[in-house]
């Protein structure tokens, strides 16, 4: 039975070849080549992958990403597609669709609206509900550097706090462009925001994200 993680990792997997190594993203100064690269990674070299959360294992990281960015795209492509070693947690179901449906989403977003004539994906409610419980679990972690208090309201008034503190700025959308938002990717998001100009701008430039 497919999952929504496992769905979501072939339309990236998909979507990186078809864009090609050059590919732009939303990743600051990422090209799909290194997008492919992280995503590999962070999945098979756990190693290193504890530098995305722990800093002084960053520069661990950075290595091995960088020698993995040097692989062939077409198996860093296959590596992705076929999914984690028998061994990994990763390989797990409960495990990849609790930690890797936010993961690929984002990345196959940071790769289509990276695009400059990219459109909105149709989302099932089904998926949309799951976004939002996942949104509902890392909020606060994706908003803890946020300089003003930060509400996410869905269309049918369901909020969750991503920062305490004020002034306050809402923002509102469906559970995935609110994810995105929460995510760093601000201005990629279809949301709209409620608050002081002012207020509303240093919510979208701030750090937002892991």
């Amino acid at each position: 039975m497919s999952t929504h993680a496992k769905r979501e990792r072939l339309l990236l997997a998909d979507l990186l070849e078809s864009e090609g190594p050059e590919a732009p993203t939303l990743c600051a100064g990422w090209r799909a080549r290194d997008l492919a690269a992280h995503v590999v990674v962070r999945e098979r070299r756990a190693d290193a992958a504890g530098g995305l959360l722990v800093k002084p294992l960053a520069a661990r990281l950075a290595r091995v990403q960088a020698e993995f960015t040097k692989k062939p795209y077409d198996e860093l492509i296959q590596l992705i597609r076929t999914g984690p070693p028998r061994m990994s947690p990763f390989a797990l179901k409960q495990v990849d669709e609790a930690a890797n449906t936010v993961e690929f989403f984002v990345h196959t977003e940071d790769v289509r609206r990276a695009r400059a004539d990219w459109t909105p994906r149709e989302l099932d409610p089904v998926f949309e509900d799951t976004l939002w419980r996942r949104l509902e679990t890392v909020a606060r972690v994706y908003g803890r550097r946020c300089p003003v208090g930060l509400v996410l309201r869905r269309p049918n008034g369901q909020t969750v706090v991503a920062h305490r503190g004020t002034p306050v700025v809402t923002v509102t959308g469906a559970p995935s462009e609110l994810l995105l938002f929460a995510a760093g990717r601000q201005e990629a998001a279809r949301v709209e925001t409620e608050g002081e100009k002012e207020d509303v701008a240093r919510a979208r430039e701030a750090a937002l994200g892991v």
